[in-house]
């Protein structure tokens, strides 16, 4: 009888909420609040019966009960965020019409639209995930992103700028898509903070290894400062994250001087045309002083009847094209659009109330940073030449789908703040 009591209360107050999830929590929450009543009452003497009445009888009105907690802990959506999404994803078409692809016919239009429209979905998508199902399956991220490397590595049918690649059918997969599944993985790990210093390295670094069969130094550099990034923000204490981080410098070195032979003479070149491209002007060095020399003719409105080449004017250079064409005003606009993501996502991690929820946004935050600074600092001179695209901005289906996940996992976070389990 007694659990029928309370389970028509139970029943009374769920039929007024909307979202199924927030029903579960809600019914969990007051059922545990219920059996803490029903334990103070039977301490005073009631018994099993009258207690249980009691506690249902403390809870007043089902129904009004039921609407506050609809208005309460229903799933929110974070506007701001899809809004940015939005206004990024429109901007994306601007480089596009300058540089005239819109006009070559319908493959470019088709392709935009297919590109934005998938990245799109596929935010949706992720947000709509309940995100506290994934903390539980870091193991099957990891495997998922070791095995796309691995198939990359050894299996891969293309070519590009010395990056192996995997072409099926109109689709082209590259070593960036295996970064979203070690961002799961590595939330998944820090959240439990079990991992020892040496299992740690070896997960952290049999990655790296197979990103150098490929080989992809930026998509390297991506996930390491997306790891240690996390590594900071996880349960490890102090002395654990020094010794990890020392640990991990310490084999990086050491396998710096042993990869360092193997490293082709183009890439070394980079790097020394970085410090002085106009002794390199010929090679490496070229592309630096012309991105200089494009960047110095923008303008504050830009060179609209103009034809500058460009290289690479719709994926890594796309910056570099978008303030030539429209202006120094335009660029820092974009730019600070742009930085309002990762903005919105720092002012939401205070927020969020559950840890592994903190290391999503933190691995967010990273992952989208670092991609938008190195853009934006080698387009200004400040970062060395890699192939490194502009989140949103850049042509490409593997770069959108990366930051799409990305903000879709934030947002699938911060849907379900308010309903984080408290027993």
């Amino acid at each position: 009888m007694t659990n029928n009591i309370k389970q028509i209360f139970l029943n009374q107050v769920t039929e007024q909420i909307r979202s199924k999830e927030a029903k579960n929590y809600v019914a969990n929450e007051l059922n545990y609040h219920l059996k803490e009543a029903k334990r103070n009452w039977v301490e005073k003497g009631l018994s099993e019966s009258e207690a249980e009445e009691k506690a249902v009888e403390q809870m007043g009105s089902p129904t009004k009960l039921g609407i506050q907690m609809n208005k309460l802990h229903r799933p929110k959506v974070d506007w701001w965020l899809l809004l940015l999404l939005a206004a990024a994803m429109g901007l994306s078409f601007l480089p596009m019409f300058s540089l005239g692809y819109m006009k070559d016919g319908y493959y470019f239009i088709i392709s935009k639209f297919l590109i934005a429209f998938i990245g799109f979905a596929a935010t949706i998508g992720v947000m709509l995930g309940d995100y506290r199902k994934w903390k539980k399956h870091g193991w099957l991220f990891y495997t998922i992103g070791m095995l796309l490397l691995f198939i990359l590595a050894f299996f891969s049918n293309t070519m590009i700028n010395g990056l192996k690649l995997l072409k099926l059918g109109p689709v082209t997969i590259e070593s960036l898509m295996a970064l979203p599944f070690f961002y799961l993985a590595w939330a998944s790990f820090f959240n439990n903070g079990k991992v020892r210093v040496w299992q740690f390295l070896l997960l952290f670094l049999s990655p790296i290894l197979l990103f150098l069969a490929l080989p992809s130094f930026s998509t390297i550099y991506l996930y390491s400062m997306m790891v240690f990034v996390m590594l900071w923000w996880s349960k490890f204490s102090k002395r654990v994250k020094w010794m990890i981080s020392a640990g991990t410098l310490g084999t990086i070195l050491l396998t710096a001087l042993l990869v360092w032979p193997f490293i082709k003479p183009y890439q070394i070149v980079r790097l020394l045309a970085f410090v002085n491209p106009e002794k390199y002007a010929d090679t490496e060095g070229f592309i630096i002083l012309q991105i200089k020399e494009i960047m110095s003719k923008a303008g504050w409105f830009g060179q609209s009847g103009a034809r500058e080449f460009i290289p690479e004017a719709h994926t890594n250079f796309v910056f570099v094209s978008f303030t030539y064409y429209y202006g120094w005003i335009f660029g820092v606009l974009l730019v600070m659009i742009l930085l309002l993501f990762a903005a919105r996502m720092i002012v939401i991690q205070p927020k969020i109330k559950d840890s592994y929820g903190q290391l999503l946004l933190i691995g967010g935050v990273a992952l989208y940073g670092i991609q938008l600074v190195s853009n934006i600092g080698m387009t200004l001179g400040l970062f060395p030449m890699t192939s490194m695209s502009l989140p949103f901005i850049s042509y490409g289906l593997m770069p959108t789908l990366l930051n799409a996940i990305l903000i879709g996992a934030v947002l699938s976070v911060y849907r379900r703040k308010d309903l984080v389990w408290k027993s």
